[in-house]
Parts: C-alpha cells; structure tokens; sequence
C-alpha cells in the first residue's frame, strides 16, 4: 500500500508539472480519491501508471491525465448538480462528488448492468454519499434530475444527443469525447440559451473510449 500511496504521488505530481492539472481542488480530489479502489485486482499494481486499464468485459478505468484534462474542462465547483454519462468504474464519478462536495449531487447512469453493481460497491466502499447511480440508456440522459449544471461523457459519443443537450442549464456545459471509437475531439460544449449553444475543441484525442450504447449511441454492426 505504501507503494500505491508513493506511486500515486509521483503521478500526480508528474500531471501537475505536465499541466494536466492545475485547480487545487481538482488536485486535492486525485489526492483523496485513491484509483486503486476502482481497478480489479490484477490491476491494483498498475493502477497509477498513465494509460487505460481493462475492468469488466470491454469496459475500461480512463488513462488519469485523460480524466485530469476532462475534469479540468468541465470546472466543476461545490454545490453543482453533475450528470455522468457512463459510470464505468466509478472512479470519475467520485473524483466529481468530492470536488462538489455534500451540497452537490453526481448523477450517473450506466448502461451495463454488471458495472452498476461494481461501481456502486466502489463507491459505497470510499462513504461517498453524494451520488446516484442508474442503470438505463445515457444516451437519453436523465430527465428526472435535470436540469444539470454540468454534463460529462465518460464514453465516446458519435455526437451529443438532442435529450442531453435539453437536459443542460443555461450557462451550463457538457464535456464529451465525440467522433468515432477510434478517433475523437475533446468538446466543451457551453449553452448560453435556448439553442445557442458554443463549442470549443480542447485537443484531439485517440485515447481508449468505451462507445456509446443506447438510442443515440454507436450502432453495433
């Protein structure tokens, strides 16, 4: 465990000087938030080198500086309500609700049954409170908790479904991996009203994704 506790410093460190990370508070979640706790066992010791690992079936942990440039995009702040689209390990999901804090609240939703269960004993194993996990179709969002401050895609999405962008607050933002499983742009989407809606391109990214399933997801050939 010492290992894990000097390797984890080390990496974020190492994202810190890259500029990968930069908000004290971002900083301090990677610090309390530990991602060995979200990885399966014969990965616990990679668990902070910088790339992706498998979890369950094609399902993947994303690479920490990926996590650490999605989460610097989308500027969460204490107090925000959060949707997740894509729970995976849980690990982004909870690196969130502490930045936001107990007056926030994480919604995720995850289309695969099996990692609902895996994240959620994750999270419950850490005592964070201020979540909630739904299995259903992401590609829809969540209406029934919206409107959302923010809106982050832990998966790659071919676009943002028309029901995500509806679920968004005015001055709110999405933050999304959008192209192709193999290629994507890193969006921070920003609305500014009904329909008026601005994108910036963070950085090109072929970084590993899970594809989006769902009505509004990659179509399975």
């Amino acid at each position: 465990m010492a290992d894990l506790e000097k390797e984890k410093k080390q990496l974020i460190e190492q994202m810190i000087k890259s500029k990968v990370l930069k908000t004290p508070k971002i900083i301090e979640a990677f610090e309390k938030i530990p991602r060995h706790e979200f990885v399966t066992k014969e990965y616990i010791s990679s668990s902070y080198m910088d790339f992706a690992l498998p979890t369950l079936k094609e399902s993947t942990i994303s690479q920490p500086s990926t996590v650490a440039i999605m989460t610097e995009a989308l500027n969460p702040q204490e107090g925000e309500k959060i949707l997740e689209i894509g729970t995976g390990s849980g690990w982004q999901t909870s690196l969130l609700a502490y930045i936001i804090g107990n007056k926030g609240k994480m919604v995720t939703i995850e289309f695969d049954p099996d990692l609902v269960e895996f994240a959620k004993k994750n999270i419950h194993r850490l005592g964070i409170k201020n979540v909630e996990v739904i299995l259903g179709d992401g590609s829809l969002g969540y209406k029934k908790e919206s409107p959302y401050d923010k809106i982050i895609f832990t998966c790659a999405t071919p676009s943002i479904p028309k029901p995500v962008l509806e679920q968004l607050k005015i001055s709110g933002r999405i933050v999304a991996p959008v192209g192709s499983i193999e290629v994507q742009r890193m969006l921070a989407i920003d609305n500014f009203g009904k329909d008026k809606f601005t994108e910036t391109e963070i950085e090109p990214v072929s970084f590993v994704f899970v594809g989006l399933k769902g009505k509004y997801g990659f179509k399975e050939k």
